[in-house]
């Protein structure tokens, strides 16, 4: 399942994630957060026609995820994406206060807007007025993330129900293992069971 708040310019989709790490096989999952800006479409039918929203370029992304195989709550696989290379996210950031304080380290980041599509390399049209708007609701996407993150996933069966929408992206991670005698197959049964 995908949230998406959407503004004028950006809009910032929550869901939840399931992660194959292709070295190792290790497991992640959590909340991933994805801001994206909005493209123009050109208005269709009539003043009652609804609209298309195309929210496909993506800026910043932050994967505030737990190691299946680590310590519950402790966010050992945290991390961010500050800025994309097309459709490609740049390399993983590991600050420690996305580890630290995963939740609030989030709020901040999303309460100044404007700061992460710069950093992301891009600009807003009104950068006040969409940080205005996207700072007034940031303690409800910050609740929708936290209800979407590891602690919240407490079956493998919920973590793909949660992430079934993606399954060609689990399919992708487990052709690419280098290490798939390492894979823990219980673990990602109902993504191999579908996968036949």
């Amino acid at each position: 399942m995908l949230t998406a708040f959407v503004y004028n310019e950006v809009a910032v989709l929550v869901r939840h994630w399931f992660e194959i790490d292709l070295d190792d096989s290790h497991l992640e999952h959590g909340a991933r957060i994805e801001v994206r800006l909005l493209e123009g479409q050109p208005h269709r039918g009539t003043e009652s026609a609804a609209q298309r929203i195309v929210a496909d370029r993506p800026v910043w992304r932050a994967d505030l995820f737990d190691r299946i195989d680590g310590v519950p709550a402790a966010f050992e696989a945290a991390h961010f994406h500050p800025y994309f290379d097309g459709v490609e996210p740049s390399r993983r950031h590991w600050a420690a206060e996305v580890k630290a304080a995963p939740w609030e380290w989030l709020h901040g980041q999303l309460s100044d807007i404007d700061a992460v599509i710069t950093a992301g390399g891009a600009t807003l049209e009104d950068p006040a007025s969409e940080s205005e708007r996207v700072r007034a609701d940031v303690d409800t996407i910050v609740a929708s993330a936290r209800d979407r993150g590891p602690d919240r996933c407490v079956s493998k069966d919920l973590c793909h129900a949660w992430t079934s929408d993606v399954h060609s992206h689990v399919r992708i991670m487990l052709s690419g293992l280098a290490r798939p005698e390492l894979l823990d197959r219980d673990r990602v049964s109902p993504w191999l069971s579908r996968a036949r």
